[in-house]
C-alpha cells in the first residue's frame, strides 16, 4: 500500500487552476486573458481554455474590447455568475435575517423579520428559520437562479456538524440545526451549513467591507451578546472544534454583574447591548425582558446626541471594557483592524474614543500594534451578509458548479473537489 503524498488528479489540478482564474477576475476585473496569464503563470492556451469553461458555466462573460491599451485590443472578462445565488440567514435574539447575493455580489434580496429568539423553544424556532429559508430560496429560484448555498448564523457556539451547542441568548443548549434544517427543507440539492454569526461576519467584512481584502481583521457582533469572528492571514480562525471568538466570555471585572453565561463580569456583561440599555435606561425592563432592542438603542443614540451627561457616562465606560477587550485581540492576535458591528455601530461616535483609548493604553505593542479600531460599514445584517459569502467563497476555492440552472430554476449538480475551506 502506498503511503505519502500522492499525484493530483488532472481534474483536480483544472479545478485549482479555474478557482485561480476566477478569483483573479474577481479582484481584478475587467481584465484580459493576457492579464490573467501574466498575473497567474499560466499559459495563454491553458488561459484561454479556462476562461471558456467559466463562460460556458456562466460564471464569467465578455464585455467587449478594451481600446485603450498598448498594442492589440483585448476582450475583457467579468464575473457573469447571474445564474447563481447565495444566501445567508442570521438569528438574532430579536429578528430574522435573510439575504441573497449574486457572485457578483449583487443583493437580490434582504428580509428581516420579527423573531423572539429569546421565548421561542428552539424546535419551533427550527420550523421559523427554515420557513423563511425556502421562500428565500423559492425566490431566487423564480428568477431563474441556482441556488448554490444556505448558510444560517447563530449567537453561539457551534461545531463542525452545524450543531449549536450553546446558545446562552436563544436558551439553546446541543440543538442539532444544520441536520433539522436539512430535513425540514426536505434535503435540498443546496448545501445548508450553520455557523458562528461572529464568524460570518468576519467573513462578510473580508470579502466587502471597507477593508476588505485586509489579511488580519476582527469583527466584534453587537447584539446580545459579544463575539469575535477573527481572520488570520487571510482564513478564518476556527480552533479546535469551531469554537473560537467568545470574546465575550472573557472575566473582566470579577466584581461585575453576572453575565447569562452564569459567570461573573464577563465583557458581555459590561458592555453587550443589554448592559448598555440598563446603564442607560434602567426602567426598560420594568416590565420584563427586551425582545427588540432597537427602539431602546435608538433612545440611546437621542440622549447621546442631546449630551446627556449620564449617557455619555455609560458610553463612555462601555467603551473602555471594549477598548479592555480588544487589547487582548491585539496582544494575541495582532490584527490590523477591528470592526464592531451590530448595535454597536450607531453609538460608535461615543463608544470608539474611550476605547481607543484603552486598547492603546493596554496593548502592549507600541501603537497597538497597528491595530485600527473602526465601525462596520456593511450595515445591519453582516452575519446573513457572511453567510452568503461563504457559499461563494466555497466558488472561489473550486467548488464550481457544473451548468447553469435550467429554465425552470432547478438546478444542477455542483461539481466539489474536495478542497479544503477555510
Amino acid at each position: 500500500m502506498q503511503s505519502g503524498p500522492q499525484p493530483a488528479d488532472f481534474a483536480d489540478v483544472r479545478a485549482t487552476n479555474l478557482a485561480v482564474v476566477l478569483r483573479h477576475v474577481r479582484t481584478h476585473a475587467p481584465c484580459s486573458r493576457a492579464d490573467i496569464a501574466a498575473a497567474t503563470g499560466l499559459n495563454k492556451a491553458t488561459v484561454s481554455s479556462l476562461v471558456a469553461d467559466l463562460i460556458e458555466r456562466r460564471l464569467l462573460r465578455e464585455t467587449g474590447l478594451a481600446e485603450h491599451r498598448i498594442g492589440r485590443p483585448a476582450t475583457m472578462l467579468v464575473l457573469d455568475g447571474q445564474p447563481y445565488a447565495a444566501i445567508g440567514m442570521e438569528v438574532a435574539a430579536d429578528h430574522l435575517t435573510a439575504v441573497a447575493v449574486d457572485l457578483a455580489g449583487e443583493q437580490l434580496l434582504s428580509w428581516r423579520r420579527a423573531f423572539t429568539g429569546t421565548e421561542t423553544a428552539a424546535g419551533k424556532a427550527v420550523s421559523t428559520i427554515a420557513a423563511l429559508a425556502s421562500r428565500a430560496a423559492s425566490r431566487v429560484a423564480a428568477q431563474g437562479r441556482q441556488v448554490l448555498g444556505v448558510t444560517v448564523g447563530v449567537p453561539g457556539l457551534v461545531d463542525a456538524d452545524g450543531a449549536v451547542r450553546l446558545a446562552a441568548g436563544l436558551g439553546w443548549r446541543d440543538v442539532e440545526l444544520r441536520a433539522d434544517l436539512v430535513r425540514a427543507l426536505r434535503d435540498p440539492k443546496y448545501d445548508v451549513a450553520v455557523d458562528n454569526d461572529a464568524n460570518l461576519s468576519a467573513l462578510a467584512e473580508h470579502r466587502y467591507g471597507a477593508y476588505a481584502g485586509t489579511a488580519n481583521l476582527v469583527y466584534l457582533t453587537g447584539e446580545l451578546g459579544i463575539g469575535a469572528g477573527v481572520v488570520v492571514d487571510g482564513r478564518l480562525l476556527r480552533g479546535g472544534r469551531g469554537f473560537s471568538g467568545e470574546i465575550g466570555h472573557l472575566q473582566l471585572d470579577p466584581a461585575g454583574p453576572q453575565c447569562p453565561c452564569g459567570r461573573i463580569g464577563c465583557l458581555e456583561a459590561l458592555a453587550g447591548v443589554r448592559a448598555i440599555i440598563r446603564r442607560v435606561l434602567p426602567d426598560a425592563e420594568a416590565d420584563g425582558p427586551v425582545t427588540d432592542f432597537a427602539p431602546e438603542i435608538e433612545e440611546v443614540v437621542r440622549r447621546a446626541r442631546r449630551a446627556d451627561p449620564a449617557t455619555l457616562s455609560a458610553l463612555t465606560a462601555v467603551g473602555r471594557h471594549l477598548g479592555h477587550g480588544v487589547s487582548i485581540l491585539a496582544n494575541l492576535v495582532n490584527p490590523d483592524v477591528v470592526v464592531l458591528g451590530g448595535s454597536f455601530v450607531p453609538l460608535s461616535p461615543w463608544l470608539l474614543p474611550a476605547a481607543g483609548s484603552e486598547l492603546a493604553a493596554r496593548a502592549v505593542a507600541p501603537d497597538a500594534g497597528g491595530c485600527k479600531l473602526v465601525a462596520s460599514a456593511l450595515g445591519p445584517g453582516a452575519a446573513a451578509t457572511g453567510g452568503a459569502a461563504r457559499a461563494l467563497a466555497a466558488v472561489d476555492a473550486g467548488h464550481l458548479p457544473r451548468s447553469p440552472p435550467d429554465p425552470w430554476g432547478r438546478g444542477g449538480a455542483r461539481v466539489t473537489c474536495g478542497l479544503a475551506l477555510s
